[in-house]
């Protein structure tokens, strides 16, 4: 077995996380870990890899008893983890986050000339045509993620885990990371792989392994595997994702002309949102879809163009404006963009909606809106005074779009909003965001999902290279057309850009 661990308990606080939890891999196996957003998975695999120490039982190497002090202990035993919110040195060059412990060099100097090499063949084999002398920080979340996953093909790690690794990668690119991995399952590798996309367990695992509130749900193995059965060791009970209710469209609460963002000096943007209308955004990872987000919302200062919500020019500059004008972004990096992680849950909830006395926060106020708004979104904290960043992944998301939903927008803008998200959870913001249109919201959000934009849109628009390309209505959606798009190629149709 290359890696195992028998009886696991771990509790935060009083609050069991894990208990009496078995799991294992071998060599050449890929296993999905499933269960619900707080079933324990994120603390079994920090176990694991070396990050935590368990309060109770035993994980094993080889067949061999280890205690990890820490993540290194874990490494050196060749278990390498590509966690779901990468924690990086956005200051470092590439390379030397390629080779971050493991440097290459020449008597006493560092030999940077092999680490750039040896970190640009390693990032062509994912795909990711960047200069490994620029900034980590200069890269994409969904850049930064495949970052991890080379740093993890450098060490050529015995088990592999990875944490959501597609949750930011377009279909093209998690394709390639499939790839990648059914190579390394053949040369031996031991594979732990933890996503919410239910269609890439089907594709990869040879076994599935469930939890559920911290404990062993049960096992599928490879014959028995189907959506179906991954959600009934996950949730105990059949799910259906809530369909799009086709509905006509209002006014137009969102309107763009001649936008230019910073990203992309040489493409101009045009488009309309209207009430009641959800508008999906695609293309591959790279092509500008998140940059006409934060253009949209000030995140970044827009180069040239004009926005207007619901008729009105959008005066002033940054995300205040935008704010107060009726915009509210759900941004795809949560943790460095979306919550300030060492406050409490209640603390976030009420960012953009604090009320005030003079100089003083109304404290009970502030209480109400989390309770309601924990409520309203199924938060599962044990108390909304509990600190954010305790949170899982999908709790955290559920935080960043209820601190919005508080603020009452009218123009609901998400990138990503379902990352690391798991099925059940995902249905209810599917169910969340269609009541919000009915209710007259204009959305406009980015996936990298194309299942999750023809479940959630009634248009799509694609860009490629900072442009949209294309405008298809909800008839006309496909993988191959919105692909076609999405690589600059033309259609012999009478779609044009919205």
């Amino acid at each position: 077995m290359a890696l195992a661990a028998r009886g696991i308990d771990k509790a935060f606080a009083g609050v069991h996380a894990l208990r009496g939890v078995d799991f294992e891999v071998r060599a050449g196996e890929v296993v999905a870990l499933v269960g619900e957003n707080g079933a324990g998975k994120s603390t079994l695999l920090q176990i694991l890899s070396g990050s935590l120490a368990a309060d109770a039982g035993q994980v094993r190497v080889d067949g061999e008893a280890v205690t990890f002090r820490g993540p290194a202990d874990a490494m050196a035993r060749g278990i390498a983890r590509v966690a779901q919110e990468p924690q990086q040195c956005l200051q470092l060059s590439i390379a030397a986050a390629v080779f971050l412990g493991a440097e290459l060099r020449r008597g006493w100097l560092l030999d940077d000339a092999a680490m750039v090499a040896a970190s640009r063949t390693l990032l062509a084999r994912l795909g990711l045509d960047v200069d490994p002398q620029q900034p980590v920080g200069s890269l994409a979340t969904g850049q930064r993620q495949l970052l991890e996953i080379a740093r993890a093909l450098r060490a050529e790690a015995k088990v592999l885990i990875l944490d959501e690794p597609t949750s930011s990668l377009t279909d093209v690119e998690a394709e390639r990371l499939f790839a990648i991995v059914d190579d390394l399952r053949a040369a031996g590798t031991a594979i732990v792989y933890v996503s919410h996309r239910l269609g890439e367990v089907q594709r990869l695992a040879d076994r599935v392994v469930g939890l559920r509130d911290g404990r062993n749900s049960g096992e599928l193995a490879r014959d028995q595997i189907s959506h179906q059965s991954i959600v009934g060791l996950m949730v105990g009970r059949e799910f259906a994702h809530a369909t799009r209710q086709p509905r006509a469209p209002g006014e137009v609460l969102l309107s763009v002309r001649g936008l230019v963002t910073s990203a992309w000096p040489q493409a101009r943007v045009d488009l309309q949102v209207r009430a009641g209308e959800v508008v999906g955004v695609a293309g591959l990872l790279g092509a500008g879809r998140s940059e006409i987000l934060r253009a949209l919302f000030g995140v970044d200062a827009p180069l040239a163009g004009t926005i207007e919500v619901a008729g009105q020019p959008l005066h002033g500059r940054g995300p205040a404006a935008a704010a107060a004008a009726g915009l509210a972004l759900v941004p795809e990096d949560r943790q460095h963009q979306g919550l300030v992680l060492g406050h409490s849950v209640a603390d976030n909830l009420s960012l953009p909606t604090l009320h005030r006395r003079g100089w003083r926060v109304a404290p009970q106020r502030e209480r109400e809106l989390a309770a309601h708004w924990c409520r309203e979104l199924d938060v599962r904290a044990a108390s909304p005074a509990l600190r954010v960043g305790s949170l899982s992944g999908g709790n955290q998301q559920k935080v960043v779009l209820g601190k919005w939903l508080a603020a009452a927008p009218r123009v609901l803008l998400l990138d990503e909003p379902t990352r690391g998200v798991d099925v059940g959870a995902r249905g209810e913001i599917y169910a969340r965001l269609d009541a919000l249109a009915a209710a007259g919201l204009a959305v406009l959000f980015v996936s990298s999902e194309l299942e999750e934009v023809f479940a959630l849109a009634d248009r799509v628009l694609v860009v490629h290279q900072g442009r949209i390309t294309g405008a298809l209505p909800r008839d006309r959606f496909s993988e191959q057309t919105i692909m076609l798009l999405a690589t600059g190629q033309s259609l012999d149709s009478d779609e044009v850009p919205a």
